[in-house]
């Protein structure tokens, strides 16, 4: 079986190379136990003779030799000392890397002069390069991981521990890669350090053992300590334009199942999208939204900003983001933090801004009153929650909108949802194994199931309508009008006679299309 065709590049990158490297010869054993299949040896890029700033866009150069993190870590301190609260958080970020770029070139000049004076020796030029892109990379971007970050067919890296390397590929490959770090308590020192330098900062220590952030890239970095090794997990949305026609062409819905979607935003339907961690549900919020009309004015609720509304040029109009912050300091007398901004706050807030449409973009708990109250007063909502099916995702709305207090009953919740939730949509990944040894996979994300949801008799108290059906493989089929929604969807233009046609077509053959 071959490989996937981008497996060859990053396998030569230095940040997985833990010596120096002997031209023309291969790295052997790293410390995560991988090691590369046989592949032509990169060639390595033209020596310099000065320290060149090299921008994001030419990060991806392998650096000439190996690196010491040891020694980079040494000169991180060093910069963020002679750059005393300015690393990060401020608004002019070309401004302060430029300024970081002069520090570094400042220490590394100093540490030359002494090294010569010490040793009689000199870094060459290649080698002062590389040493100055990985101080840089370290203080203003993400170390050894930056070179993953930069690479554009990067989707989602996972890492457990220092040498336990995940990396998913927009094509839906999967690929084993080795250390990020020398040790587990460098990459904890590392996440630390990059949280205490965001934009909205964050602390992450024993004590505050959870850190979920917004990178400046607008890559989505989550990491724990609760785990047995310090876990981390970065979200790149490399796609924030996306619309329904796009998830067609990449085999994530069918036509139909589009035209359907594409009547239920214009219709003003309140939509659930539903899935496991990684499904594809937040590309799929954002195809929804591009069919939201560009003169609505749209609010966004977030933890961690990932849908980017306001950043794609000619869609929306006016978007108002806002984002929860955790606060820090003394408690006021409701409890909360000082600085501290709750989806709760926020939502009240936004009723001053007369937005349109208001999506809590990711129920996880107690948000989900937060997403009913926003569904009650407008029309047209649209958020995302973890569940293995539409059905179950619904019971799932119901405990986390409990979690809200013990004012807060499983009735009243049913309830709220039957009256102003209507459409459950349901993502589906599958990943398959591509190689003899399990390091590479293949991962498909598609629709499997889109369900309505109604007022339905006590004790219960919601019904349920499966408007398309699982099928293996594949995105689900027509099954069953929603009824209650069905003149609503045909005034918006919904294609009636294709649902239809498809429905009997499998009632009939079997055969969905």
């Amino acid at each position: 079986m071959s490989e996937p065709e981008h497996s060859e590049d990053l396998l030569g990158l230095p940040m997985f190379d833990s010596q120096r490297t002997v031209p023309g010869r291969r790295p052997g054993r790293v410390r995560g136990g991988f090691r590369a299949p046989d592949e032509p040896t990169p060639e390595p890029p033209p020596a310099v003779s000065r320290v060149v700033p090299i921008r994001r866009e030419q990060s991806q150069a392998a650096l000439v030799g190996g690196v010491d993190w040891a020694e980079v870590a040494r000169f991180r301190g060093e910069v963020a000392k002679r750059l005393p609260g300015r690393v990060g958080g401020t608004a002019d970020r070309a401004g302060e890397e430029d300024e970081g770029w002069s520090v570094i070139r400042q220490l590394l000049e100093e540490d030359a002069a002494a090294s010569v004076a010490r040793t009689g020796e000199l870094r060459s030029a290649a080698a002062q390069e590389g040493l100055a892109q990985a101080i840089f990379d370290s203080v203003f971007r993400l170390g050894r991981l930056q070179p993953l970050v930069d690479d554009a067919r990067v989707e989602n890296i996972l890492v457990y521990g220092c040498d336990r390397v995940v990396v998913e590929y927009a094509d839906g490959s999967m690929r084993q890669l080795p250390a990020v770090a020398d040790s587990d308590a460098d990459l904890v020192d590392f996440i630390a350090f990059v949280a205490s330098r965001a934009d909205n900062p964050r602390s992450f220590t024993p004590a505050h053992p959870s850190l979920n952030l917004t990178l400046a890239d607008g890559s989505r970095l989550a990491a724990s300590l609760e785990t047995g090794r310090v876990s981390l997990v970065i979200r790149r949305h490399r796609i924030r334009r996306a619309t329904l026609a796009d998830l067609v062409e990449w085999g994530s819905l069918s036509e139909v199942m589009a035209d359907f979607l594409r009547a239920a935003v214009r219709a003003r339907k309140s939509i659930v999208v539903s899935g496991a961690q990684g499904a594809g549900k937040t590309t799929l919020v954002r195809a929804l939204c591009a069919e939201i009309p560009r003169m609505e004015i749209v609010g966004t609720f977030e933890s961690e900003r990932e849908l980017f509304l306001p950043e794609i040029d000619g869609q929306h109009a006016v978007v108002f983001d806002w984002e929860m912050r955790a606060g820090s300091g003394e408690r006021s007398e409701d409890g909360s933090m000082a600085g501290q901004r709750t989806t709760a706050s926020q939502v009240t807030s936004s009723f001053r801004f007369r937005a349109d449409r208001q999506i809590v973009g990711e129920v996880l708990g107690a948000e989900a009153m937060d997403m009913i109250k926003v569904m009650e007063s407008g029309t047209g909502s649209i958020s995302t929650t973890h569940a293995a099916n539409a059905r179950l995702a619904v019971h799932k709305l119901i405990t986390c909108a409990m979690e809200a207090g013990p004012h807060v009953s499983h009735d009243l919740v049913a309830a709220k949802l039957a009256a102003t939730l209507d459409l459950v949509v349901q993502m589906h990944s599958e990943i398959t194994p591509i190689d003899d040894f399990g390091q590479v996979a293949h991962k498909r994300r598609f629709v499997s199931e889109i369900v309505e949801v109604t007022p339905g008799e006590w004790p219960r108290g919601i019904s349920f309508t499966t408007v398309f059906r699982r099928l293996p493989g594949q995105p689900g089929v027509a099954d069953t009008r929603p009824d209650s929604i069905w003149d609503d969807l045909l005034a918006a233009g919904m294609d009636a006679a294709a649902f239809e046609h498809e429905a009997a077509e499998y009632r009939t053959t079997g055969n969905p299309r």
